[in-house]
């Protein structure tokens, strides 16, 4: 495919930080804005990777979850590759993907993980972490996305009743059921929810070692990851 500005803006280099969320947004929203048209070859695996900059495993996971998400095909043989399916959701146009409510409570939910996120790697209990980690491992087992979101709802509110900060725990369990009303919109992978919860496990881990400032980092890379997503795969 000859690429004009536009289309080269999409395979640009990729940033470290939330590498496969970045890629499946970059990818999605091409698809959906119809900078990559239907029926369309993505370049070859190897020279993609090197594109974007990142690893071949970490865009075979993007492709992955475009594909399971419907907007991506992959065909092998002669002739395979991996193409833009024929009738990709395209987003109305002049209508933005995300809208300035969905924004708002994205930045509130920045506030409100963070925040519990600080205090409960000063204050957290053994007992705490313990709880957390039992639902990462609910979340590692369940193969149901209904499953996983409760036991992942459970694990955010159990990260402010581990802040031990009343007023946390009802902030907090507003922002995720209005995080609720965004998700349930999107198309839920395996990849994407083990990636996703990979995190909640290292979080788990950094506090228990009260690293504060790590801790806070990956939530944060956490957060904006869903934003990716949500930016590339919303309905």
């Amino acid at each position: 495919m000859e690429r004009d500005a536009v289309v080269q803006s999409v395979f640009k280099p990729v940033r470290a930080a939330t590498t496969f969320e970045e890629t499946v947004e970059r990818l999605g929203t091409a698809i959906r804005t119809g900078i990559l048209p239907a029926g369309s070859q993505l370049p070859a695996e190897r020279m993609l990777a090197e594109e974007l900059e990142i690893s071949r495993s970490t865009l075979r996971q993007a492709l992955t979850t475009l594909v399971q998400s419907g907007l991506l095909i992959s065909l092998r043989g002669r002739g395979g590759g991996t193409f833009v399916t024929e009738s990709p959701p395209l987003a109305p146009v002049g209508e933005a993907l995300l809208g300035e409510d969905a924004w708002a409570v994205l930045d509130h939910r920045v506030a409100i993980e963070t925040g519990a996120t600080i205090l409960a790697a000063e204050r957290a209990e053994a007992g705490d972490l313990d709880r957390l980690a039992g639902l990462v491992d609910r979340m590692r087992d369940g193969d149901d996305f209904e499953v996983y979101r409760r036991a992942d709802i459970r694990f955010h509110v159990g990260l402010a009743e581990a802040a031990r900060s009343p007023r946390l725990v009802s902030a907090m369990t507003e922002v995720q059921g209005r995080m609720s009303e965004l998700i349930t919109r999107l198309p839920h992978p395996p990849e994407l929810l083990s990636h996703s919860n990979a995190q909640h496990g290292r979080l788990v881990e950094l506090l228990r070692r009260r690293e504060i400032g790590r801790a806070v980092r990956l939530m944060r890379e956490h957060i904006e990851g869903t934003e990716h997503i949500l930016a590339g795969l919303l309905r």
